[in-house]
């Protein structure tokens, strides 16, 4: 059976399908990483070039170094992708799957900037959940994001 992943960004412009297999997902520590994220680490794995398509839109690049760019929704500003300048691959945002289940990172990299704390994150105290629970409730009412499958258009046309 054929394995096969979509995803995209937040607001829908820019959608891509993979056929094939996501090598070597892994989160990254490295702070060009932290930077491009805006978090603490960026979930990456890696799609042969012939497996890769983008079904929606154009990203925009940001050229990170000599040996690397970055692609973005310019829309919403969504990290999606991490491209070595000549190589035969680029490398996804995990959390940019529609189902980032499915690729669960394997390693790290960048550990020399892995912050401190980072180990101890799953000792910290869940939110109370009817904070959580009414608040998501409440951001589903009206929410402009892309849902985690394809569409034929995006956004809706308001009824």
């Amino acid at each position: 059976m054929a394995v096969a992943f979509s995803g995209g960004c937040q607001c829908g412009a820019v959608r891509y399908r993979i056929d094939g297999d996501i090598g070597n997902p892994h989160i990254c520590h490295c702070r060009m990483c932290q930077k491009a994220s805006g978090n603490y680490f960026m979930p990456l794995g890696w799609v042969q070039r012939e497996s890769f398509t983008l079904t929606r839109g154009a990203p925009s690049w940001f050229r990170s170094s000599d040996m690397v760019r970055r692609g973005f929704c310019q829309a919403c500003g969504t990290p999606l992708f991490f491209e070595p300048v000549n190589s035969e691959g680029i490398n996804v945002t995990l959390g940019s799957l529609d189902e980032p289940e499915m690729a669960k990172p394997t390693l790290q990299s960048g550990q020399g900037s892995r912050l401190s704390f980072f180990h101890n994150l799953s000792e910290l105290p869940d939110e109370a959940q009817e904070v959580s629970a009414d608040w998501l409730t409440a951001v589903a009412r009206k929410t402009y994001q892309h849902p985690d499958h394809d569409t034929a258009e995006w956004p809706p046309k308001d009824e």
